[in-house]
Parts: structure tokens; sequence; C-alpha cells
């Protein structure tokens, strides 16, 4: 009877390392992808949104199995119950991810459609073809200008205060860019200064859905000079 036990056991093994496998394997393609050592079209378009989708409904196969398992030997109960949390903790993370991704109105938002802030000392690093679009306030609602001349040392302040890097700072504008932490994906910040009114345009540097990361920052950016604002008048 000692066979039959040990092949269980190292079968548990097997199966709890496939169930944990997906987060540690997506966590490897993020930092290589945001490091250069995979090109985004490998480590995210591939490996991220298809591959390693497809690996974490694996994974969940594996924790049942390892669930199996644990009702006939109480000793991989914990093996069975860590692997059934990851493997489905993984999974419910893919689907959030691809629903946020699917909801995506635009990743280049303005508060000015009619005279778009220009990318001025940006321009140069946005050498993607074929961009969508951009979208303004009837796609992401909280992308509203704010109806004064804000001061640059204000803006830079609440640019930097959200992670955003500022390329470039005067009485006319704002420049500045941020990098999402995972992949390394950036988004390139504009915030244009005139008499009465300042705009603000958030957009990717590729042509991927990022799940409204751009309207988040514009909005982010709106209220705060809107605050600003109000609290000047």
């Amino acid at each position: 009877m000692a066979f039959p036990r040990r092949r269980e056991v190292k079968l548990a093994r097997i199966l709890f390392v496939g169930a944990c496998a997906t987060p540690v394997l997506t966590l490897a393609a993020a930092l290589a992808t945001r490091t250069g050592l995979l090109t985004p079209e490998v480590g995210y378009d591939l490996l991220a949104r298809k591959a390693l989708f497809g690996l974490a409904v694996v994974g969940v196969l594996a924790g049942l199995g390892l669930a199996v398992i644990a009702l006939r030997d109480r000793g991989a109960r914990w093996l069975a119950l860590i692997g059934l949390v990851v493997s489905l903790a993984t999974l419910g993370g893919f689907i959030w991810a691809t629903g946020q991704v699917a909801r995506t109105v635009g990743e280049d938002v303005s508060t000015d459609l009619a005279e778009i802030p220009g990318f001025g000392v940006l321009a140069r690093s946005r050498t993607a073809q074929g961009l969508p679009g951009t979208v303004g306030v009837q796609a992401c609602p909280g992308a509203l200008p704010a109806t004064t001349q804000a001061l640059p040392e204000a803006v830079v302040y609440e640019l930097q205060t959200r992670g955003v890097a500022v390329r470039r700072a005067g009485v006319t504008g704002v420049y500045g860019s941020r990098r999402g932490f995972w992949f390394g994906f950036t988004h390139d910040v504009v915030i244009r200064i005139r008499p009465g009114r300042t705009d603000i345009r958030v957009a990717a540097r590729d042509g991927r859905p990022h799940g409204n990361e751009a309207c988040r920052l514009a909005t982010e950016l709106s209220t705060a000079l809107r605050v600003g604002e109000r609290a000047s008048n």
C-alpha cells in the first residue's frame, strides 16, 4: 500500500505546482516585458492575454484535482486549500482584467476635442502608428477642463503626486509621462495652460486598451485642477 500512497503524494505536488504556476509566470512575463527582455507583443499580447489566461483555467482544474486527493488523504488538505485559493484568485483576476480591457472607451482622452493639445516635447517618443482617435467628455465624463489659468507649479505638483515624470514645465503648459508598474506601458500627459482655461490630454503610447487608464488619470487631474480653481475663486 506504500506505493499508491507515494504516487498520490507525488501527484499532489505536481498538481500544486500546476495550480500555483500561473501567477508566478505572469509576474515573470510582466517583469520581462517591463525590462525589455520580451517585447510587448510576446510578453503581454501573447503570454499574458492568451497563453497564461488558458493556463489559469488549467490551474483551477489542478486545484480541483488536489481537492479530490485531499478527500482521501488528509495530509494533502493544506496543499489543496492553498492550490484552490491561488488558482481561483488567479483566474478571477484574469477575468476581471479582461472585463476592464473590454470596457475601455479610449486611451487617448482630451478635455478639448475642437483644438486637441499637442504632445510638444513628448512627440518624438510617440512612434507607434495607427493609434486610435482621441475621445472627450462624451466617452470619459470626468474629462472636464478647468476654467482658470492654472499655475505651472500647481500642475507639476498634481502630476508628480500621481507618479507622472515631468519632462517640461512652463507658463503655457506642462508635459510628462507615467510608466505602468507591471508591463511598463507608458501614458503621456499634456496640460495646456491658457488665460481662463486649462486643458488636459492623456494618451497611451501604444494602441492597446488599458482598462480606461487614460480616462482615470485625466479625471483625477481634472478634479484636482478644478478643486484648485474653486479654491482660488
